[in-house]
């Protein structure tokens, strides 16, 4: 082999770039390949963009009425769409290349291209890109999710033409659809539906199971619904899509097909791990189309390791970023474990939700005796100051001991406020630890002691 390395790590996500300067740091000579852009998913067609997006929609709903509650008038207020899209791409464009700076400071080298494994080598791992060949004697395999897109009459003839759309082209649309349709009621469908209906789409949101928002506490679930509904978005719940055709979706609800005319739409179902290419000459071990990683992020082989979406734990780019710290520790002797029990979430809608940890219902579907302790958002006096005509909720799990098992929140601040609750969960604190934290006042997070006293 012309080049060997201590690290080959494939993918630049959040996992793979997030690995790739720490173990840089550590001194391990690094290689790390990208096919598309560094970034991944998250920074390019995401995260960062559709909350790029939502934060102009979030500006423009004040501009147009919502602002007046504040004694602030804004006439004629206008949202352009395409300076919309631009000034996403400049955010974008902006933080892509400060991951690239990042990497070329620490000293990484960067393959622009995609990697294909070959297998073991005496001593590690070999892998070829565009006809070279790089041999290390650690792996990582990083290389993320794509979008999942289930075996519907119409959908692959609709993608090709572009009336059905993922979040990458959603997210790169030149024009607001008319209508849109959203099949899937997740995060990416919420906050899709959020943006597209403040910049002026008549939004319907398709989702197959009774409640919106996945995992979410369910009355906080009904009550982003109800939100939502008072803007103009038509939920049908307990329905799937059945069929796609040019300018219509055909959905099902029980034995009952009806059709939705729209301009576009948009399928966001879930993700799937994308696995690299000769990944089966390695004799992973995998379950559901995911690498299966122990909790130091090792595989089932030597001196392998998987982080991010690639391992299906937890799609997220902050539990990315946390495996992939556990992995470059472990590689190094450094002692670490990956704890899952504590990783927030966020719907970054307005108002958003958040939560960390365990619902009521999830705790007790365990069997653990658990209660709830709830408050308005409306105890919390900034919230109050800011938040005219708004309201909220905050809920608190605990045992029957004390001990903080899950946090959830309906209200605007929710993803500024969240990690006290993963940083609470994680150090197995009890309400009674609250007493004793000194919150600033007036904050939003004051909340915490709010609902305990």
């Amino acid at each position: 082999m012309s080049d060997w390395y201590d690290l080959m790590i494939l993918g630049g996500g959040p996992a793979g770039y997030r690995a790739a300067e720490r173990a840089a740091a550590k001194g391990f000579r690094t290689l790390l390949f990208e096919k598309r852009a560094l970034g991944g998913v998250c920074l390019n067609e995401g995260c960062i963009p559709s909350k790029t997006l939502l934060y102009s929609a979030k500006l423009y709903d004040y501009a147009k009425g919502g602002s007046s509650k504040y004694g602030v008038t804004c006439d004629n207020a206008k949202l352009s769409h395409a300076a919309v899209i631009q000034r996403k791409n400049k955010v974008v464009k902006k933080l892509t290349m400060g991951v690239a700076a990042a990497l070329k400071s620490a000293g990484v080298d960067v393959v622009n291209g995609e990697a294909e494994i070959i297998g073991r080598v005496d001593g590690g791992y070999a892998a070829r890109s565009a006809g070279h060949e790089y041999a290390a004697s650690r792996l990582l395999i990083a290389t993320g999710s794509a979008p999942m897109l289930p075996p519907i009459e119409g959908l692959a003839a609709s993608l090709e033409s572009g009336f059905a759309l993922t979040n990458r082209e959603a997210l790169d649309l030149p024009d607001v659809p008319a209508s849109l349709v959203i099949v899937g009621g997740g995060v990416i469908g919420l906050e899709m539906a959020s943006y597209f209906r403040s910049a002026g789409s008549e939004v319907t949101v398709v989702e197959m199971l009774d409640a919106i928002g996945g995992p979410i506490d369910r009355e906080i679930a009904r009550s982003l619904q109800k939100a939502y509904e008072k803007k103009g978005v038509r939920f049908l719940l307990k329905t799937a899509a059945a069929r796609f055709e040019p300018g219509a979706v055909t959905v099902k609800a029980g034995d009952t097909l009806s059709s939705i005319p729209c301009g576009k739409t948009l399928v966001c179902i879930g993700r799937k791990p994308i696995l690299p290419a000769g990944i089966d000459s390695l004799g992973l071990e995998m379950s559901r189309g995911a690498i299966v990683t122990d909790e130091r992020m090792l595989t089932s082989a030597l001196n392998v390791w998987a982080a991010g979406d690639v391992n299906g734990r937890s799609m997220l780019a902050h539990t990315a970023y946390r495996e992939a710290e556990a992995a470059v520790n472990n590689m190094s002797g450094q002692p670490d474990v990956m704890d899952y029990s504590a990783i927030p979430s966020v719907i970054y809608t307005n108002p958003e939700a958040a939560m960390c940890g365990e619902t009521l219902d999830s705790a007790r579907a365990k069997g653990v005796d658990a209660v709830e302790r709830k408050a308005s958002m409306l105890h919390a006096g900034r919230f109050v100051a800011e938040n005219e005509g708004g309201d909220g909720v905050f809920k608190m799990v605990l045992d029957k001991g004390g001990r903080i098992l899950g946090v959830s929140i309906l209200g605007n601040s929710a993803s500024e406020i969240i990690f006290g609750a993963s940083l609470m969960i994680g150090r197995e604190a009890r309400a009674a630890d609250i007493e004793r934290i000194v919150f600033p006042h007036p904050t939003v997070s004051e909340i915490y002691r709010e609902t305990i006293f």
